[in-house]
């Protein structure tokens, strides 16, 4: 007869039914108390033994025995659904359609712990030829946060992702800028509609589309202090966006900007022709004190803005499918680097903690002379006069 097992050494039966051998051990206690046991299993006794003697090792080494079967799609859709506490709906959308589309189908069905860092490797690799390098560190990114999150819960004893370098991909679509030409032709064109006034703001003050949708009247000055030593001229305050904490996206971001006198005229028609449709929606208006709105008052979404802009930037005589609103943005840095301003005073303008993201994505040209961005602005596009 064989010598029963002692408390703390697992148990080895036989299942006539699976027609396996069983090694179970029980690995601690949930809150409520019920027993948290780990089974393995095999039709050879040997090495279902085999099998026990490791997890036993483990916990003695203080190693928690992790499932065998908890595959890299749950750790994935776990961190997805539990790991993303205070994100905007729009990034976790923006990471379940990555990991659905790119690591769930190539990876998922691997079980985490026998997922090697030869097989991340190999998977970046193939990633790598059809995808940008920003986008393969977001997929490295949610892969490696979603197995350290199953390894900080007992699933998996190490992350083998981290150890992985992220490759090189494709390169991304390269920012660009309009040309004067090409800026005074989009103004005329978004003249009448009702995106002229966003347009010439985005192109003037280099103000971001994010916060351009926010901006609000009370923060618009039309008029200024010209009585006041020094004068104050008109402005924004570029102090809110639509980011999900409605704060600018950087501490320096939060800035107050000079009105060309071309904005000025732009914002001073807007908002009468905003008057008139707030009369013509009647009831349905819903007033938030915005700038840019819907026919009934309510917040821009991207989507808007961009259709609008695409109807304004084919009437340019430019291709839609090429330019986007944020390159109003690159156009605003680089026409005033053309036109003398030096990096350091363009980076405050546009908002950047320092001068390399304002010198490496936007600037497109270059020359040393020291001017403000306002004047030269009123400068590059005259305020036509309104009695023409």
């Amino acid at each position: 007869m064989s010598k029963r097992r002692s408390r703390g050494e697992g148990g080895l039966h036989w299942d006539a039914q699976r027609a396996r051998w069983i090694a179970t051990v029980t690995i601690g206690y949930t809150p409520a108390g019920k027993r948290i046991v780990r089974k393995a299993s095999d039709k050879s006794k040997t090495k279902a033994l085999a099998k026990l003697k490791e997890k036993l090792r483990d916990l003695e080494d203080g190693l928690t025995t992790e499932p065998h079967n908890y595959t890299v799609a749950e750790a994935v859709n776990y961190w997805l659904t539990y790991g993303l506490n205070g994100r905007s709906a729009a990034t976790v959308n923006n990471y379940r359609c990555l990991a659905e589309e790119h690591i769930i189908p190539d990876l998922g069905a691997r079980k985490l712990r026998e997922l090697s860092a030869e097989d991340v490797d190999k998977w970046l690799a193939g990633k790598a030829l059809v995808l940008s390098t920003r986008t393969l560190r977001l997929l490295h990114s949610i892969l490696n946060r979603s197995v350290r999150n199953a390894q900080a819960r007992d699933k998996v004893k190490r992350n083998v992702v981290a150890l992985c370098d992220i490759p090189v991909g494709r390169p991304g679509r390269p920012s660009k800028a309009l040309t004067l030409d090409q800026a005074e032709a989009v103004l005329n064109a978004s003249e009448g509609s009702s995106i002229h006034a966003y347009i010439v703001l985005s192109l003037l003050t280099g103000a971001r589309t994010e916060e351009l949708r926010a901006l609000t009247w009370s923060h618009v000055d039309l008029t200024g202090d010209p009585a006041a030593d020094p004068p104050v001229p008109p402005s924004i305050k570029v102090w809110r966006s639509v980011r999900e904490n409605r704060d600018t996206k950087t501490k320096k971001s939060r800035r107050t900007l000079a009105l060309p006198k071309r904005c000025v005229d732009a914002l001073k028609t807007h908002k009468a022709r905003q008057e008139a449709a707030r009369r013509a929606a009647g009831a349905k208006w819903q007033e938030h004190g915005l700038v840019f709105t819907s026919t009934v008052g309510t917040e821009l979404d991207a989507h808007n803005v961009r259709r609008a802009f695409r109807r304004v930037i084919e009437k340019a005589g430019l291709d839609p499918k090429e330019w986007t609103p944020r390159e109003m943005r690159h156009s605003f840095v680089s026409l005033l680097s053309d036109n003398g301003m030096p990096l350091e005073a363009i980076a405050r303008l546009v908002g950047h903690s320092g001068t390399n993201v304002t010198e490496t994505v936007y600037r497109h040209q270059i020359r040393p002379i020291i001017e403000d961005g306002a004047r030269v602005m009123d400068r590059i596009f005259p305020a036509r006069d309104q009695d023409t």
